[in-house]
């Protein structure tokens, strides 16, 4: 059927689930065809969204759908990327509740298998945990009932995540069979499509696929189905593909980014050394040969993979993402999730199940605040409700964590010079508080399991310890007292060992990081 055609499928009041990451997955000639039937006349209104990943580029995905009446209640983890939900949820116009992403696509396979919901020690102790804020992002969500728990098995406490009724599931392939059935194979990402349209079917909801074509039945390898024919309810094929079917934000279809092409590997252009290849310069030197290793969006996505591949060290540890794949090169930005010449490509929730269960060996992940007992904001920074995303999954279960943050926020600027860092202009925003406004990641839970966790800045790096919050290293050129204690709201413990970082890290040049992991951390003096 044609999209409008499907958009009358959805009926006031419904639950709908839509499955994606960023842009790759998202279901544009139907979004944009429910989003006209709203807006013209009134209906559907008054849906619940339920989301894993944050579904947008700040223009399109789920913006669609912030029309206020149009959706009253949104379950998601994130948001960054979606303006005009951050506005909608700071304002009280919708209910809103924050859950992890990777406990949203475990739920979907509890769902689908009749499970009373799902169990799981991520989110304990943080915002998520209902004893703190469940998860609650508004004044008026709070006023609203949990959707999950504390239980206790065997001594142990555990969340307890709801199941979530589902009317309809939204999802995206690449080609529909004439008998409904399912691939993927111009997809960028292999998400948790199936998962949610059993969870959907579970409820008896309606399952919905955007597709680029149709093929002849039995053309498609059963090899390649990954949502059979008999779960599929009405079938959209885009109109527009170059708009509405695009393999991600910025381009329509790139045969490498779903992995049908191995394209020749670039001559690496050196990046200048700016703030954001600073600290992600300094926080590197935490890994060691054989990692494998996580990264979060902003300063780690952005800047840890090309510096790997500047000191020619990308295959000596292994990069993953949250969205399941491994290896390659990272696009970021907007199209944060998919990679070029990956060396696998597995599924969101599969991932998930690694990030949980085994735990990365370490990740790299941003931070908007740090308090002096170790606890991190990177979820909700006064008005701006980003959400969770993969990071509560992610840096509860990491053997290591290296947070990476500019020392101040919003207008410092910095230049580096003869091996040493000048402060040129101050930031108007501390990072360093008292008590973090929203516990993103727990200080003192980190500690009691052993966790190495360390907060690397332009200027200062920190390290949690027992005792607490300890101050390790400070750049050259920076003076202790003046750039840096006069610019928190609590007292470091300042290390009886307070080293001064190498000059080598403050040139632009390669600055030798295989050296230094095999030094174990240190820069060899030639």
């Amino acid at each position: 059927m044609n999209a409008n055609e499907a958009a009358n499928l959805i009926q006031d009041n419904q639950t709908i689930c839509s499955v994606g990451m960023t842009l790759s997955g998202a279901c544009e000639s139907f979004l944009k065809a429910l989003e006209h039937r709203f807006l013209s006349t009134g209906s559907p209104n008054n849906l619940t969204l339920v989301h894993s990943a944050g579904q947008s580029d700040r223009k399109d995905g789920l913006q669609h759908y912030a029309h206020e009446g149009f959706v009253t209640k949104i379950i998601g983890s994130h948001w960054g990327l979606q303006p005009k939900w951050m506005e909608l949820i700071s304002k009280n116009k919708v209910i809103a509740y924050c859950l992890p992403q990777g406990q949203i696509a475990h739920l979907y396979r509890e769902m689908a298998c009749a499970s009373p919901g799902k169990f799981s020690k991520v989110g304990l102790g943080t915002f998520i945990d209902p004893r703190i804020e469940g998860g609650k992002m508004n004044e008026r969500t709070k006023l609203m009932p949990d959707i999950t728990n504390i239980i206790t098995v065997d001594g142990e406490e555990y969340i307890h995540y709801k199941p979530i009724p589902l009317d309809v599931c939204i999802v995206r392939g690449t080609t529909a069979d004439e008998n409904g059935n399912i691939s993927t194979e111009d997809e960028a990402m292999k998400l948790e499509i199936l998962p949610a349209v059993l969870a959907t079917k579970r409820y008896g909801g309606k399952v919905i696929v955007q597709v680029k074509r149709v093929a002849k039945a039995g053309a498609l390898h059963p090899k390649s189905i990954v949502v059979p024919g008999n779960f599929v309810d009405a079938i959209v094929i885009s109109e527009d593909p170059l708009r509405d079917h695009r393999q991600t934000s910025s381009w329509f279809y790139d045969p490498s980014y779903s992995g049908d092409l191995i394209v020749p590997e670039k001559k690496i252009n050196i990046s200048p050394l700016d703030i954001r290849k600073l600290i992600g310069r300094i926080g590197s030197r935490y890994l060691n040969i054989g990692d494998v290793i996580n990264l979060g969006t902003g300063i780690p996505n952005d800047v840890i993979g090309k510096i790997l591949q500047e000191e020619k060290l990308s295959k000596d540890i292994m990069v993953t993402v949250e969205s399941g794949i491994y290896g390659g090169i990272q696009a970021g930005g907007v199209d944060f999730g998919i990679g070029q010449n990956l060396d696998a490509m597995i599924t969101h929730h599969e991932q998930m199940d690694y990030y949980n269960g085994v735990g990365i060996d370490v990740t790299f992940m941003g931070l908007g605040e740090l308090d002096e007992s170790g606890n991190v904001n990177s979820t909700k920074m006064g008005d701006r409700c980003t959400g969770a995303g993969g990071f509560i999954d992610i840096t509860q279960n990491a053997k290591k964590i290296i947070f990476l943050s500019q020392f101040t926020a919003k207008g410092l600027d910095i230049v580096c010079s003869d091996g040493k860092l000048s402060i040129i202009r101050e930031g108007m925003i501390r990072k360093m508080v008292k008590k973090v406004s929203q516990i993103s990641f727990n200080g003192e839970l980190a500690r009691n399991k052993g966790q190495q966790v360390y907060i690397a800045t332009e200027r200062a790096v920190f390290k949690l310890e027992r005792e607490g919050v300890v101050l390790i290293e400070i750049a050259p050129g920076i003076d202790l007292e003046k750039d840096i204690l006069n610019l928190m709201d609590f007292e470091p413990i300042i290390s009886q060992d307070l080293k001064v970082m190498d000059h080598r890290l403050f040139i632009d040049q390669p600055f030798g990081l295989g050296n230094i992991i095999k030094n174990g951390g240190k820069i060899n003096v030639e």
